[in-house]
């Protein structure tokens, strides 16, 4: 499934641009459709400054493709592009998806509801960092975002509910211990 960092609700960001592979132009990508070797299905993808890039062959590597693409010729070239991240016009993707389908760029802009149906903030992006999405929280500080943001784990335990007709997501987050809430027995803690 496509992800998204981008505001724009019309681009779906659809991979990310690593390292150099090989001589020849090869670039390794992070695909986030669905099926990593699908990156180019929907035709040529678009960096922010609105580059075209047209796959040429795809492969897999572990949880990375290699990608060859048609306007990447050396080495140099490749390396240049490290973290680019490569866009699709959302109206190119299908609109006929399943019953629990949807894109997580739709999840960006929904309030956030605890379990007693309290908005305590607003999805601002949905990133992931290579180990899993997560869920960026803005709190709602007098009915303002904050500006200190926090992460979830995209997960059905802690988003148990998502509901797009009425704009928001219920999250139940798992409880924090930190050092200070640990009680070490007196006889343990001697030894």
């Amino acid at each position: 499934m496509p992800d998204i960092v981008n505001s724009d609700k019309n681009l779906v960001l659809m991979g990310r641009i690593g390292a150099a592979h090989g001589i020849k132009g090869s670039i390794r990508v992070k695909s986030f459709t669905a099926d990593m070797l699908e990156l180019g299905k929907y035709g040529a993808l678009h960096d922010k400054n609105n580059n075209s890039y047209t796959i040429k062959n795809i492969r897999p590597q572990k949880s990375m493709t290699i990608v060859r693409f048609n306007e990447i010729t050396s080495r140099e070239e490749a390396e240049k592009l490290n973290g680019i991240e490569l866009f699709i016009a959302r109206e190119k993707l299908p609109t006929n998806l399943e019953a629990e389908e949807f894109y997580i760029q739709d999840l960006v802009g929904l309030n956030v509801l605890d379990m007693s149906d309290k908005i305590i903030g607003r999805i601002i992006d949905m990133p992931n960092f290579g180990a899993g999405d997560l869920v960026e929280v803005a709190p709602l500080i007098d009915g303002v975002d904050d500006d200190k943001t926090y992460y979830l784990a995209f997960t059905k335990a802690n988003i148990p509910v998502i509901d797009f007709e009425n704009n928001f997501i219920k999250i139940n987050p798992p409880i924090e211990i930190s050092e200070n809430d640990i009680k070490v027995d007196d006889e343990q803690s001697s030894e």
